[in-house]
């Protein structure tokens, strides 16, 4: 029997409830607002003719950012044989859009330099971003999404776990606890354990940093496999769940690799994203030895 609540306007049911608490929780959490430096470079972009000597100025006074930009470049999800040394060179081999989001992906590591932990994590965003760019164009028969999407879906996939960090001191238990779970679904934990979980952090951030929508409802719902699966649902659309599968994907592909953050999460969703973008398992073995011979001087 569902358990109700009284609420104003009348009863609710527990999981509404649950809801509604949540919405609060992430209000008084705080979003980190978007940066000054997006808006300027969104500014710039939406003009006819962009300057690009004035996106680089914005970008290189801040040496942090120039460097982040400029090994992306360089990194062989880009596959360009010459290796750039300045912002104006990134610029031009990322293209316009491209440079916004993975500045966007460096700010927001930035605004959380107290956060103890949390190297590895930005690397494995940051390799799991490269190498979900690079299987987008081994998958372009099989898949809409893009290959810019797509890195920069994978590079905020999990970007309300730091958020979360902030409020929580007991959030890293959490996080053992979520990626040790074979069962359950990663969210489903953290809703138990604080009420609240990283994926719809992660939307809200996302949201307020304007990215597309997409991606946007692929960050909120990328630990649900019904979601995945249904493909009648409203609450995804095709390149969303797409996008889900190819982040995770090559998050599996990073872990094969390198070894490093593994989880449960391949077991519970990784069927279901094979499915997604009509993946066999010959091939993903395939694409698996080449990823694990590919250049990764760059990337890790």
């Amino acid at each position: 029997m569902t358990e109700t609540v009284a609420a104003a306007g009348g009863n609710i049911s527990a999981q509404e409830n649950v809801d509604f608490r949540m919405r609060i929780e992430i209000k008084d959490i705080g979003i980190p607002p978007r940066p000054a430096i997006l808006i300027d470079i969104d500014h710039e972009m939406a003009k006819e003719e962009p300057d690009f000597r004035l996106m680089a100025k914005l970008i290189g006074s801040d040496v942090a950012l120039a460097a982040g930009l400029i090994k992306t470049a360089n990194s062989t999800f880009f596959g360009f044989g010459k290796k750039v040394r300045t912002v104006q060179e990134a610029m031009l081999v990322i293209g316009l859009k491209l440079v916004s989001r993975t500045i966007a992906g460096l700010v927001l590591q930035k605004l959380f330099p107290y956060v103890p932990s949390l190297e590895r994590f930005w690397d494995a965003s940051a390799n799991t971003a490269k190498a979900a760019g690079w299987l987008t164009q081994r998958l372009k028969h099989k898949s809409e999404a893009r290959s810019c999407d797509a890195y920069t879906f994978a590079l905020f996939r999990d970007c309300g776990i730091p958020v979360l960090m902030i409020p929580f001191p007991e959030y890293l238990t959490v996080l053992q606890q979520a990626n040790s779970d074979k069962e359950q679904r990663f969210t489903a934990v953290e809703d138990q354990l604080i009420s609240i979980n990283h994926a719809a952090i992660g939307a809200e951030l996302a949201e307020n940093w304007l990215l597309p929508a997409d991606i946007c409802s692929g960050i909120r719902h990328h630990h649900d496999v019904k979601a995945l699966c249904d493909i009648d649902t409203a609450e995804l659309s095709t390149t969303s769940r797409q996008l889900i599968a190819i982040a995770q994907i090559a998050e599996y592909l990073v872990q094969q690799k390198t070894g490093l953050n593994l989880t449960c999460e391949w077991e519970k969703l990784g069927e279901a994203c094979l499915n997604v973008v009509q993946l066999s398992s010959d091939e993903l073995a395939e694409i698996l030895e080449d990823y694990r011979s590919s250049d990764s001087d760059d990337e890790f």
